[in-house]
C-alpha cells in the first residue's frame, strides 16, 4: 500500500476534495480503507462519508472524473462507482438507533462524529479529511491507530448496546481477528458472550458470509476457536461442535476430532486458498460422531465415516444455504474419498489401486491428495515422515498410470449403442453388464484403455453372458 501522502494525490481524492468544496460540504474517507491503508494492505474499496448528500456528491465527483457509471440505492442513501479497477462508495453521514428485534437501524442525517460513533470497530471509525481547510488529516477519536499497534479489537462504544444493536458485529469482530490476527478487547470479548444469543436474528447468508470469510483467512482455526470460546459455532453449525470431546472405554480414548480438524484446515491451507477445498478439510470427519463405535480387544471405530459425511455435507450445505451446485458435489467427492489415499500409502501400491483412484477422483485427484496429506497429524514424527514418503511415491504412480492408460475422466472405449447394434439386443440389463465387464477389466489391468483391446474384449464378455442368458431365465 502507497504512503498516505502519495495516496492523497489519487484523482479520486482529489476530485472528491473540488467537488466537496464546490458544493460546500465535508468529505471523509473513511472505514476500511483508512485501516488498510495504516496497515499497508492491498484494498479495492473506498468509502466516503459526506456531511450532506452523498448522492449528489457521487455524481459530481464521477463527472469530473469523467464517464464513470454511478449506481444509487436509494433505500440505503448510497451511491457507488468504478475508477481504475476501485469501487468508490459514498454516503451520507448518520446516526443510527435500534430495535430490540432487529439489526435494521432507524437511520438520520448526523455529523462525522455520529457517522464514527455508529461504526463496528475502533480500527474502523479512522476517517482522513479531504476538505481544503484540513486535507489528509486523520481523524481518530476512539484510539483506533493505537489499537492497529497493539492488534486490538475494540468497540467504540460500549460493547454491549454495540452487539445487541447489530449482533452480526459479534461474527464481524472473529473475522477481523482472524483476517489480520488481531487479539479481541477482553470486554469486547466478554459482550460477544454475553450477547451470543442475538445472533438468532441475523439471518443465515450473513452468518455464513462472515464465515467464509474466516475460512479464507491465513490460519482459519484462529477464528473458528474463537467461534466456539464465544458460544456462536454451536448455534449455526452444531454437526462441527459435536466432533468435541475424548470418550473414553477401558482406559482407551480416541482422537480429539474436533481439534484435528482444524489441524488438517490450517496445515491445508498453506497450501491452498480454494474455499471449496478448505471447506471439503473441515468437514472430512464431520461423520465421526454418527459412526463412532468401541469394539473390545480393537479400539474406537469409525466405520463408514466418509459416507455418512458425504450425506451430511449435502444437509449442512442446504441449511447453511451455500451452493447446491457443482461445488457441493466437488466437497461431497473429497469428503468421501479422503481415507483412499490413506489406504494406498499404507500398502503396496498397485496400478490397479491407482487406476481405480483415479477413476474416482476425476481431475479432483490433486486436490484430494492435499487434503489427504494434511489429514496425516500423528504427534509421530517418523509415522508422519512415512506417511508422506510414501505419498510421494502414490503421486508418481498416479503420473505414471495415468500418462499409460489414461483413467482421468474414463470414459468407455465402448458405448451402450455399439454394443445394441453390434448384438441386436432391445436395451436391457446385459448391456449394462457388458460395458462394466469392459470398465473393470481396463481398471484391472486386464486390457488397456483402448478401442481395439476394449472391442475384443466385448465380444468375449457377451459370448459368456449370453450363454448364460437362457439359464437365468
Amino acid at each position: 500500500m502507497e504512503s498516505l501522502e502519495n495516496v492523497l494525490k489519487h484523482p479520486v481524492f482529489e476530485a472528491v476534495a473540488a467537488v466537496a468544496q464546490e458544493k460546500g460540504v465535508a468529505a471523509y474517507a473513511i472505514g476500511g480503507f483508512v485501516r488498510d491503508l495504516l496497515l499497508h494492505r492491498p484494498s479495492q474499496d473506498i468509502d466516503i462519508v459526506v456531511v450532506g448528500n452523498g448522492i449528489e456528491l457521487a455524481r459530481a465527483a464521477a463527472a469530473r472524473l469523467g464517464r464513470c457509471k454511478v449506481s444509487v440505492f436509494k433505500n440505503f442513501g448510497t451511491a457507488m462507482f468504478r475508477y481504475n479497477g476501485m469501487e468508490v462508495e459514498f454516503v451520507g453521514a448518520r446516526k443510527e438507533s435500534y430495535r430490540a428485534d432487529s439489526r435494521k437501524p432507524i437511520v438520520e442525517e448526523g455529523t462525522l462524529e455520529d457517522d464514527q460513533k455508529r461504526r463496528d470497530f475502533t480500527i474502523n471509525a479512522l476517517a482522513i479529511s479531504l476538505n481544503a481547510a484540513d486535507y489528509g488529516r486523520l481523524i481518530d477519536p476512539f484510539g483506533g491507530i493505537p489499537h492497529l499497534d497493539e492488534r486490538l479489537i475494540r468497540t467504540p462504544l460500549e460493547p454491549g448496546i454495540t452487539f445487541s444493536d447489530d449482533p452480526l458485529r459479534m461474527m464481524r469482530a472473529i473475522r477481523f481477528a482472524s483476517q489480520l490476527n488481531f487479539r479481541i478487547d477482553e470486554g469486547t470479548f466478554r459482550a460477544i458472550r454475553e450477547n451470543r444469543e442475538r445472533l438468532k436474528i441475523i439471518s443465515t447468508e450473513r452468518i455464513v458470509d462472515e464465515f467464509n470469510k474466516i475460512m479464507l483467512s491465513p490460519e482459519p482455526s484462529k477464528g473458528i476457536l474463537l467461534l466456539d470460546d464465544a458460544g456462536l459455532l454451536e448455534l449455526f453449525f452444531p454437526e462441527l461442535t459435536a466432533l468435541k470431546g475424548v470418550e473414553r472405554v477401558d482406559g482407551t480414548g480416541h482422537k480429539e476430532n474436533f481439534l484435528h480438524t482444524l489441524t488438517v484446515l490450517d496445515t491445508l491451507s498453506l497450501y491452498s486458498r480454494d474455499l471449496w477445498l478448505r471447506w471439503a478439510a473441515l468437514l472430512h470427519d464431520i461423520g465421526k460422531p454418527a459412526t463412532k463405535k468401541y469394539i473390545r480387544g480393537q479400539g474406537w471405530t469409525f466405520h463408514g465415516h466418509n459416507h455418512v459425511g458425504e450425506r451430511m455435507t449435502a444437509r449442512i450445505f442446504g441449511r447453511l444455504k451455500l451452493p447446491q451446485n457443482e461445488k457441493m458435489r466437488y466437497v461431497q467427492k473429497l469428503v468421501n474419498l479422503h481415507m483412499r489415499p490413506i489406504v494406498l500409502a499404507e500398502e503396496v501400491v498397485t496400478d490397479s489401486a491407482v487406476r481405480r483412484l483415479l477413476f474416482d477422483a476425476g481431475d479432483d485427484i490433486d486436490d484430494l491428495m492435499t487434503l489427504a496429506e494434511a489429514d496425516i497429524t500423528s504427534r509421530n514424527e517418523e509415522k508422519v515422515k512415512r506417511f508422506l514418503h510414501n505419498f510421494q511415491i502414490v503421486r508418481q504412480k498416479l503420473k505414471e498410470v495415468e500418462e499409460k492408460d489414461s483413467i482421468r475422466n474414463f470414459q468407455p472405449p465402448i458405448s451402450g449403442e455399439e454394443i445394441i447394434a453390434t448384438f441386436n439386443l432391445p436395451p436391457c440389463r446385459l448391456i449394462g453388464e457388458i460395458k462394466n465387464a469392459i470398465k473393470e477389466a481396463i481398471l484391472e489391468g486386464v486390457i488397456s484403455n483402448n478401442y481395439d483391446e476394449a472391442k475384443a474384449y466385448m465380444f468375449k464378455v457377451a459370448e459368456e453372458l449370453l450363454k448364460e442368458l437362457p439359464e437365468k431365465e
